[in-house]
């Protein structure tokens, strides 16, 4: 059985996607959530799933103490899910191959520093841009560079506010998110 991290800072509607869609699964588990806002809804989602949550600070994740706990619980993949934070070279090369990231575009286009969320959504909107979709990639140093998994597009419509793009990309998040993590852990030692 595979044990999966979940790293999140949001609301945590993917995190309990995930959460749901293995939790009958011989394959994998997600073994704990670690988030960096006390606040965000993830944490109190996580709490409901019955799934251990870890809220750490910034300095947490960058001094080693989120890596040890990583280790002490025997994580074999690091999914992120709307983790807003760069990850720290050091749990990147604990872990070749074993993060993912979703983004809400299709990389390489609104990604890196700062596009994120409705930020990325308003920037489709705002570029008359046909198509986006989400992109789910492995993680490396840099953001939103890493090797691409998967990708899928959804149509935008000329009258579609950021809200109504953001709501189709969410649908797209939802059912693939899962699917590709779970390809992914099939193929880890």
């Amino acid at each position: 059985m595979k044990r999966i991290a979940v790293f999140a800072s949001g609301n945590g509607t993917n995190t309990e996607g995930i959460v749901n869609y293995f939790e009958d699964s011989d394959l994998a588990r997600v073994f704990v959530v670690f988030c960096n806002r006390k606040n965000a809804g993830v944490v109190d989602r996580a709490r409901l799933l019955g799934v251990r949550c870890i809220v750490f600070s910034k300095e947490g994740l960058q001094n080693g103490e989120v890596l040890a706990k990583l280790k002490e619980y025997k994580i074999d993949m690091i999914v992120l899910a709307g983790f807003l934070l760069k990850v720290p070279s050091d749990i990147i090369q604990q872990f070749p191959d074993r993060i993912i990231n979703l983004h809400p575009a299709l990389l390489p286009d609104y990604g890196g520093d700062g596009m994120y969320g409705m930020h990325v959504h308003e920037a489709v909107v705002e570029n008359e841009e046909e198509e986006t979709g989400i992109t789910i990639h492995y993680v490396n140093d840099d953001y939103d560079e890493g090797e691409i998994i998967f990708q899928e597009t959804v149509e935008v419509d000329y009258e579609d506010t950021p809200e109504d793009v953001q709501y189709k990309v969410q649908q797209l998040e939802h059912k693939h998110y899962p699917e590709v993590i779970e390809y992914v852990i099939k193929d880890l030692d």
